[in-house]
């Protein structure tokens, strides 16, 4: 959705709050979004960690040969050495969603050290500010093979100051970025200013709520004991927009932003990932010395094509949640800033790739090469992509045991709807666990034939396997201080 998109003054029945900038109104919805669903994420929207286990294979492949590379270039002999083989190695993971990274990532690190020279040194530290997603991190059950090994601790990532400087070795954030606040900015002349933004409930979720100044009072103080008696609301605000200059209290990194905003033209607007800026502040005061870093994924761009572009989408709404664009050039500038020396930024799926040593796509990459591919909103839709995970899953074989969950439209014919719940009924449990799960050529070149006589066209998987990342794409940040 554009930042920028008009709105009808008549779908405007009811302000429920004051013009305020985008982050302080993002914090304050996104705060009810966890209270009233955190709980329910997958039904909204899915993560690339939250149940497959390549991003987390690849991460941990990624760490234990960074500790290896240290240790050769430690003296083997000399006391460092002797420190180095005693010392913790902490490895924090910002926003833990529901653990499924942090137990994979563990199974398969403690797979790698076969000499139990890191393992047993090992701390993961789990790091979210949302109570309802920590408690369902911490009942994953997966974590009982790593017990002694996991902590739970419930902190924004801007600011973790119970945690002392220099003590950590290894930071994963994963699709965070984009939920932290962020701000909207344009630039006109030398002066900057940001977007602001008014709550408006639609008129049609008007006519629903009975007591309306208990529900505006509600809101205003997220109180959400007392919204959860209101009729879902969040899928029905409409918001207004004015522009304000940028008060300068309010901007860390104002030079850098201010730098940064030269580069694009006037009246563009831009997002600042003034949370993911802080979290990079606070990464670099956490990382030891010598520590391996810091990687960072989530939806981004780090073209400045792109984000000159004014018709760019600067953020999108899952379930009424805010989800930011993630500007790593602008990130990167910050990261310079503040010190390291070494930053990354490559696609997602390159970084996944290289650690398995082969291309990967997901399903829904998979089905855009489709020739004839049916609209998403369809049976039809549905039909595709159930009949393309059973061919798939013919050629995938995960060391995990987990059913895809897929429902099936209301709108496909009772006998299709018959097949397709058979289709699904049968699937191998250690099949592809969710249409975002990477899934390596290898795997796709074993059942190619089937595909093709899904109406795959053979050339076309070719090159979606070896197709560049798209200007907006799942991005890898990484950065060190050494």
């Amino acid at each position: 959705m554009s930042a920028q998109s008009s709105l009808d003054p008549d779908a405007l029945p009811q302000i429920i709050g004051d013009f305020r900038p985008v982050d302080q109104w993002q914090i304050h919805i996104n705060d009810v979004f966890y209270g009233l669903r955190g709980n329910r994420l997958r039904e909204f929207y899915q993560t690339f960690a939250s149940a497959d286990y390549r991003l987390a294979y690849a991460l941990a492949g990624d760490y234990y040969r960074r500790l290896g590379q240290r240790d050769q270039r430690h003296d083997s002999g000399g006391d460092n050495a002797q420190q180095d083989a005693e010392s913790a190695l902490i490895v924090m993971e910002w926003g833990c969603g529901n653990g499924n990274l942090a137990a994979c990532f563990l199974d398969r690190f403690k797979e790698l050290d076969v000499s139990g020279r890191y393992y047993p040194r090992l701390q993961y530290q789990l790091i979210d500010k949302n109570a309802v997603v920590l408690e369902e991190a911490r009942n994953n059950p997966a974590f009982a093979r790593h017990q002694a090994k996991v902590t739970f601790t419930n902190g924004r990532v801007e600011d973790l100051q119970e945690f002392q400087d220099g003590t950590v070795d290894r930071i994963i954030c994963n699709e965070l970025w984009s939920e932290l606040p962020t701000k909207l900015i344009l630039r006109k002349a030398s002066e900057l200013r940001e977007e602001q933004i008014r709550p408006n409930v639609s008129e049609s979720k008007l006519a629903e709520i009975q007591d309306w100044s208990g529900f505006v009072q509600a809101f205003d103080q997220k109180d959400i004991q007392v919204l959860r008696e209101f009729p879902s609301f969040l899928e029905d605000l409409v918001w207004e927009r004015e522009y304000h200059e940028v008060e300068a209290k309010s901007l860390s990194f104002r030079r850098t932003i201010s730098e940064f905003m030269k580069h694009i033209d006037e009246e563009v607007l831009v997002p600042i990932n003034t949370g993911a800026s802080a979290s990079i502040k606070e990464a670099m005061r956490l990382l030891s010395p010598d520590a391996i870093g810091m990687s960072a994924f989530d939806a981004g761009t780090a073209d400045s094509q792109v984000l000159n572009d004014p018709d760019k989408p600067c953020y999108s709404v899952h379930g009424g949640q805010f989800s930011f664009m993630v500007n790593f050039a602008l990130l990167e500038d910050i990261g310079r800033h503040l010190g390291a020396k070494n930053l990354v930024i490559e696609a997602q799926r390159e970084f996944v790739g290289n650690g398995l040593g082969e291309n990967v796509l997901t399903l829904m990459d998979l089905l855009a090469a489709h020739p004839r591919l049916p609209e998403s909103d369809s049976w039809e839709f549905d039909a595709l992509v159930v009949r393309t995970l059973e061919v798939i899953n013919s050629g995938y074989a995960s060391p995990y045991r987990q059913t895809i969950d897929f429902p099936i439209r209301e709108s496909t014919p009772a006998d299709e709807r018959a097949k397709l719940s058979a289709i699904l009924g049968g699937l191998n449990p250690n099949g592809l666990p969710d249409t975002i799960a990477y899934i390596t050529e290898s795997e796709i070149r074993k059942v190619q034939s089937s595909l093709e006589e899904l109406g795959y066209d053979g050339e076309g998987i070719r090159m979606i396997l070896q197709m560049p990342p798209n200007l907006v794409d799942y991005t890898h940040f990484f950065l060190s201080s050494s």
